[in-house]
């Protein structure tokens, strides 16, 4: 059975690729023999990672830098290729935990500004249909292949605001956005299942919960007492399951939206 999990001369790319899990993505699915083109608009992180990954991957791994809400760049893009066997949509503009929680003020739904609505929706969902329709054009003409894309438990759940009050009292905001993409992931996964369901073509979700990243004490401390497990994720957790999903070994699934998440949304 082990042998189902073996992607040696099949081609995917990742998008966000150079991200915290953008990069665990890549490495899980190089760790399977398959090779890979991590595409980013942050050229500096492409660059960096590429540098890091191990000499014994180095011949499976491409960089390529591309904005993903252009259908133009991604026609001119999808046309080097002939053959692409797996997408993992997992581009996302997410305003995280850092040890302070700058990123996340000015997200009151109240006075959330379209302007950031637009780009991060463009980014987050119409980037993954973007990619989905043109890479998905490409399996279903050859026979099949495999479409993933990243979600949240934030796609089943609501934000607990409350994990991002200051002890000063003040209230940060997970913003409206996150929600809205990663629940719009999961319709775009269900509707890609049934449509290229006769091609071959299976597409499924995975919704992490939160990984751990140095986030502030106070933030990490009140996430995990909302998870049975009582710990936040490592950012390889994931890696097995990415290779599960983009692999013969889920040949039976499609349409799903795979939760890892310590338990969080089972409370």
């Amino acid at each position: 059975m082990l042998k189902k999990f073996n992607l040696k001369n099949k081609n995917a790319v990742v998008t966000g690729g150079s991200g915290l899990l953008g990069k665990e993505h890549c490495i899980a699915l190089l760790e399977v023999g398959c090779n890979v083109i991590c595409i980013d608009i942050d050229k500096k992180s492409l660059s960096d990672f590429q540098n890091n990954i191990p000499k014994k991957y180095i011949n499976q791994f491409k960089i390529y830098c591309l904005d993903i809400t252009s259908e133009s760049d991604i026609i001119k893009f999808v046309k080097k290729f002939t053959k692409i066997d797996i997408l993992i949509n997992n581009a996302a503009i997410d305003a995280k935990v850092p040890n302070s929680n700058n990123e996340l003020k000015n997200s009151n739904f109240e006075s959330f500004d379209l302007k950031r609505w637009n780009e991060e929706i463009s980014v987050g969902l119409t980037g993954a249909m973007l990619c989905s329709k043109h890479i998905g054009e490409i399996m279903a003409k050859n026979g099949g292949g495999v479409i993933l894309n990243i979600a949240s438990d934030l796609s089943v759940i609501s934000p607990n605001q409350n994990l991002y009050k200051e002890k000063n009292g003040n209230i940060n905001y997970k913003p409206v956005t996150y929600s809205v993409i990663k629940t719009g992931l999961i319709g775009l996964t269900r509707y890609l299942a049934t449509y290229w369901s006769d091609r071959n073509v299976r597409v499924n979700a995975l919704s992490p919960g939160g990984v751990f990243n140095n986030q502030n004490n106070n933030f990490v401390r009140k996430i995990e007492n909302l998870i049975p497990m009582g710990r936040m994720a490592q950012k390889n957790e994931y890696k097995s399951a990415i290779q599960f999903l983009c692999s013969d070994a889920s040949s039976y699934m499609t349409g799903q939206n795979i939760i890892i998440d310590g338990g969080r949304t089972i409370w």
